[in-house]
């Protein structure tokens, strides 16, 4: 629910913004029970929590699916002098999760580091105004801050996006800021040169299990993190509630007057399941696929569903426009991948009672070539 009519006109506004109803309304209740909120925090600890999982009683939205001692410990991790790590395979909602745990401690998730291979140190420190540096010299006027900056000087959570697939000696510019929560600016005058992180500052780190890279982080920077992995929702029911809630307001917020129904998204989220996890409900064997097949993915396979039925067919979504979804999310770049997907429709999905599932299996023809 966007908090106010700008938001409408975002694509994707960042979640304070997007849910800045819920959260004044847990900071009311934190002053109302007079709940300790940590120093520079926006929310309680239990508050933050309430934030992410959902609470029907002070009608908060369930926001990310997962149990509530592994979101305690994520909240506690940031109050420590240690950054939090959270590792899963790619679409297993990391990126949000850091997102929401931002929006709820600093009531700002935008001080984002995007890991790459060509990411530097300018662009987690700081870097210059070239033109006022030459004019003027070296000052804070010419300093241009970095996300590790502003959250360094404003008492803000950082978020890491992808550390791993920095170079290392990237990633161990990281190590100081860390561990004695202290940037040099050697540049700038004496009164200047150094940078105290103030209260509420801290950093949230993803990485991602299929990237080698992720085993390449030094021991000395793994120490300055305290480790969460995040698993994919293995209650076939949670999941499809998930991907039926968030299909929802996708197509909602694209003004498309179409929903799956609910038997459409029990054979998008089933087909995801089973391709993730190798196995049939039934307990038969299949073979994965190399593309991650995650709750992420399966919302934008619905989302597109919804969108090709709404545009160029009746308006009522079918298991041919699911396939058409599938087909270009699960075949990338493994040319086996598309004969095992061929034989799961053959061998498990063949069959299988119900409108839904016979338009889907009657579709596959999408993947002929």
């Amino acid at each position: 629910m966007a908090s106010d009519t700008a938001s409408a006109h975002i694509q994707r506004p960042p979640a304070e913004q997007l849910y800045a109803d819920e959260l004044a309304r847990l900071a009311e209740t934190d002053r109302r029970l007079g709940r300790p909120v940590p120093r520079a925090w926006r929310l309680s600890a239990p508050a933050g929590v309430d934030f992410v999982l959902g609470d029907e009683r002070q009608q908060i939205s369930e926001k990310f699916v997962g149990s509530r001692a592994f979101v305690e410990r994520c909240v506690v991790s940031l109050a420590t002098n240690r950054g939090l790590m959270l590792i899963g395979e790619p679409g297993t909602a990391k990126s949000y999760l850091s997102e929401l745990l931002a929006a709820a401690v600093s009531g700002d998730s935008t001080l984002t580091v995007q890991g790459s291979a060509s990411t530097t140190d300018d662009a987690i420190k700081y870097s210059w105004n070239y033109a006022l540096l030459l004019s003027e010299g070296p000052s804070l006027r010419s300093l241009v801050p970095a996300p590790v900056y502003r959250g360094m000087t404003q008492g803000k959570i950082v978020r890491f996006e992808e550390i791993t697939r920095c170079p290392i000696e990237v990633q161990d510019t990281m190590l100081s800021l860390l561990s004695d929560r202290v940037m040099a600016v050697p540049e700038l005058d004496d009164a200047h040169r150094t940078v105290y992180a103030a209260a509420g500052f801290n950093v949230i780190a993803t990485a991602n299990t299929r990237d080698r890279g992720v085993n390449d982080m030094s021991a000395a920077l793994k120490r300055r993190f305290n480790f969460e992995t995040i698993l994919p929702i293995a209650d076939l029911g949670v999941e499809m509630d998930l991907v039926q809630r968030q299909t929802d307001q996708l197509l909602a917020a694209a003004d498309v007057p179409v929903r799956l129904p609910r038997d459409l998204t029990e054979v998008l989220v089933t087909t995801f399941a089973e391709l993730r996890s190798g196995t049939t409900k039934g307990g038969a064997g299949v073979e994965r696929l190399s593309t991650a097949m995650s709750t992420a993915e399966a919302v934008s396979v619905g989302v597109a569903a919804g969108l090709h039925a709404a545009w160029f067919a009746d308006g009522r979504p079918d298991g041919s426009h699911v396939m058409a979804g599938l087909v270009g999310a699960a075949l990338k770049d493994d040319k086996d991948d598309r004969s095992k997907l061929k034989a799961y429709l053959d061998k498990h999905v063949k069959g299988r009672r119900g409108a839904a599932w016979a338009t889907f299996y009657d579709a596959r023809r999408m993947l002929q070539g």
